[in-house]
């Protein structure tokens, strides 16, 4: 009999694979797809030689997850790679607002008005980061934090709406850029907490940067996989998981899976009817013949760049694509381009690039031309650069990652209460009903991104289970 049997083999599911097989337990994953990754792959999408990132491409949370940092990935092929900025966000009068890894030189491009503000605002948190983010990031309630103090100060800051937070900046640069980063997890910005998501991918951004990986995403997935090879645990792909009996006897079954497919699996009935999934997005993977035409030279630099003309039309795009159930007119864009680093995604003077856009989830329609206007506005000439695209609206995410219940890839509604406490409220999230079963998927704490937390975390619950039996 295994130790522990893993299903899905995204980050979650491999981190906590490799966290079991790292204290001497017996792991084997099993992954519906043909290879492993779950949200952290890559594949040619449009054209030959051009490798896309379906859906992750940039990691700020990766390169800072206390989980990650202390496995030896890069022993086995993964390699961050960082743009000259981590993130730049054009305005339609060609200037450019910018995160960047100094706190200077993001904070210049706000104007001398909200310099200072920005200044206070991060520094506070950023000599504190570390343990900061292993708080916040580690198991919810049940373990007590490293750091209480800064702690309880970055709640007070966070813990409000974005747009308390925002009313310390006086001019559009900052409000934009930080509606922006709030937008990253398709949170109404007046919601709660939503300060705190803001603040975290700034400080993720002062800390190590936005990174992306060499040859794409995949590589963090493969060498999570590689590396559990090599500490004895087992990895099983083609391999469609329909019920509890269609595994192999384990004292553990672990699911990266989302709420809905773990009650439908191990016979949970109702017990998650309550979970919230959030809005879809639409997304477009682009082979480009060359790089976007930028009409600011700082996105030219940048391996992200978001996409809204004002903090109010990041808002509405918002607010349309999560409470009024139809798709923005102007929708707020986070697109990346790898090619400015990593020169292995694309034939030599190529690019791709990678953008998506909000809307309610499940819906059908096609978001193209709305996508496309937009870049228009920011960088003129781009559709003259496109060779061939590949589109995907919330149907198509959820036939390819069955995760992503009506396009939603955070795997649940970020807002309210299930912003901290998910998928139920409870001090033991990653328990259920039965007492071999748990769930280590982006439904749980942290929540979404590609960081490898979640099964972190479950993977304590289940050894702590499994050393007392």
């Amino acid at each position: 009999m295994l130790d522990a049997v893993v299903v899905g083999a995204g980050p979650n599911g491999l981190t906590a694979a490799v966290e079991l097989a790292r204290r001497g337990f017996s792991v084997a994953v099993f992954e519906a797809r043909d290879t492993v990754g779950g949200g952290a792959r890559t594949e040619e999408l449009t054209l030959p030689g051009f490798r896309h990132d379906p859906c992750s491409a940039a990691h700020p949370l990766g390169i800072n997850s206390p989980a990650f940092r202390a496995l030896p990935l890069e022993r086995y092929g993964l390699q961050w790679l960082h743009a000259e900025l981590p993130m730049a966000h054009p305005f339609t009068d060609g200037t450019a607002a910018v995160l960047s890894r100094s706190v200077a030189e993001t904070a210049a491009s706000f104007g001398p008005r909200d310099a200072g503000a920005y200044r206070r605002l991060v520094e506070p948190f950023l000599h504190r980061w570390d343990t900061l983010a292993h708080d916040f990031m580690s198991l919810p309630l049940s373990a007590l934090p490293r750091d209480p103090v800064t702690l309880a100060r970055f709640g007070l800051v966070g813990l409000p709406p974005s747009t308390w937070l925002m009313r310390r900046f006086r001019d559009e640069p900052a409000k934009t850029l930080f509606a922006g980063l709030v937008a990253h997890v398709m949170a109404p910005l007046d919601g709660f907490a939503t300060g705190a998501i803001g603040l975290v991918f700034a400080l993720a951004a002062h800390a190590r940067g936005w990174p992306v990986a060499r040859g794409g995403s995949q590589a963090i997935s493969d060498a999570l996989a590689a590396y559990l090879k090599d500490l004895g645990g087992t990895l099983h792909t083609d391999y469609e998981v329909k019920r509890l009996d269609d595994l192999p006897p384990a004292r553990a079954y672990v699911f990266d899976t989302s709420p809905t497919a773990l009650a439908r699996i191990a016979g949970l009935g109702r017990y998650y009817e309550g979970y919230r999934y959030g809005p879809g997005v639409f997304k477009i993977d682009y082979a480009l013949d060359g790089p976007v035409p930028w009409t600011a030279k700082e996105p030219r630099v940048a391996g992200t760049v978001q996409i809204g003309a004002d903090s109010a039309e990041i808002g509405a795009a918002l607010r349309a694509a999560s409470r009024e159930g139809r798709a923005p007119d102007a929708p707020f864009l986070i697109t990346v381009q790898p090619g400015v680093v990593d020169p292995t995604r694309a034939p030599d003077g190529k690019q791709v690039f990678w953008a998506y856009g909000h809307v309610p989830n499940g819906w059908t329609g096609d978001l193209t031309g709305a996508v496309e206007r937009q870049l228009e506005r920011f960088a003129p000439g781009f559709r003259d650069r496109v060779l061939a695209r590949a589109t995907a609206g919330p149907p198509e995410l959820a036939a390819r990652n069955p995760n992503y219940v009506g396009g939603d890839i955070a795997s649940g509604a970020v807002s309210g209460l299930q912003l901290l406490l998910r998928p139920k409220l409870s001090l033991f999230p990653y328990s259920t009903p039965h007492p071999a079963v748990f769930i280590c998927s982006s439904a749980t704490p942290p929540g979404p991104g590609v960081h490898g937390m979640s099964g972190h975390n479950a993977a304590k619950a289940v050894w702590r289970r499994l050393r007392q039996t």
